[in-house]
């Protein structure tokens, strides 16, 4: 499996940190069905953005999560290795 950071760049306005742990919560009820892992995510409030780290064994995959769990798609998805 792949780890991805995905990318929310424009979150709907007056979107809050617990909207997006909300959001969070969902995706973890639904990932075991697409074999996904969203791991962690962190918000920026002020200006609208979200970035979420996930295991997927393809960008569909992750993206179906969203799409079933809240609708809220990422803008972007980029493969990641994690450091140290």
């Amino acid at each position: 499996m792949t780890l991805y950071m995905d990318v929310h760049e424009n979150l709907p306005e007056g979107t809050t940190a617990a909207d997006v742990a909300g959001a969070h919560a969902q995706d973890l009820l639904v990932q075991t069905k697409y074999g996904v892992d969203y791991r962690a995510y962190w918000v920026d409030e002020t200006n609208g953005k979200a970035w979420c780290l996930v295991e997927a064994p393809d960008p569909e995959s992750a993206a179906a999560v969203h799409r079933e769990a809240h609708g809220l798609v990422a803008d972007r998805l980029f493969p990641v290795v994690q450091g140290r």
